[in-house]
């Protein structure tokens, strides 16, 4: 059987939080009200860096706010959001990793707790076809309810988003020769435990010293750029 490469998404394969970052870009053109707003997105970022995000409750901040506007504007939004914040961020490093496992010919998937909305056009841009991610209910007109489906694509939660994938492909993860996770944090430690070959990729200090307790490689992505 072939290998898997899964990855995480903000500072491992880009070397920002787009989930962060949006949040400032919908400030910074004016969409909402750029003190309240950045005040709780700056106090829900340092809840996530220091492991005590409660995911529910950010992603029903994050999604209240995608469903404050039509879809078209969204849309528009995203584009701009693309060219002036995350163009920049796709460095050669990402594009490199990402091809060494498809010239392998490995099953490659992005598994990253910021929402589809955000992230989708992501990876597009880096090449990468499977995404999960936290999933926004959507309204007959494709328009963002502000409701999630499922349960959070972060911590454990991505183990059962990967096994709810992984099942309808009647595959599960044992069936592959390899399987890889690249990731930056110790929120991560669930799915990267499950993994045959886990990667500490551009870690932060809670992973890195796991990692290292574990005799994990620790893979310094952004280092040269």
């Amino acid at each position: 059987m072939r290998n898997i490469a899964l990855f995480d998404l903000d500072h491992t394969l880009i070397p920002i939080d787009s989930d962060f970052e949006w949040g400032q870009f919908l400030c910074r053109v004016g969409a909402v009200d750029a003190d309240e707003f950045a005040r709780r997105n700056a106090e829900f970022f340092a809840q996530y860096q220091a492991g005590t995000l409660d995911p529910v409750e950010y992603l029903e901040f994050a999604l209240g706010t995608l469903a404050q506007f039509p879809r078209s504007k969204l849309d528009d939004l995203h584009q701009q959001f693309m060219q002036e914040v995350i163009n920049p961020a796709l460095l050669p490093a990402a594009y490199d990793l990402i091809r060494k496992h498809q010239d392998q010919g490995d099953l490659i998937a992005i598994i990253t707790a910021t929402n589809r909305f955000v992230t989708a056009p992501i990876a597009i841009a880096l090449g990468v076809e499977h995404l999960m991610a936290a999933e926004p209910e959507l309204d007959a007109n494709g328009n963002i309810t502000g409701k999630l489906l499922g349960v959070p694509s972060s911590g454990a939660g991505k183990v059962v988003h990967l096994q709810d994938w992984l099942v309808k492909k009647d595959l599960q993860l044992s069936d592959f020769t390899h399987s890889y996770f690249y990731s930056d944090s110790q929120n991560d430690i669930p799915l990267l435990e499950r993994v045959s070959h886990p990667v500490a990729t551009n870690p932060n200090a809670k992973l890195s010293a796991h990692a290292l307790a574990k005799g994990w490689p620790q893979l310094h992505l952004f280092d040269k750029q």
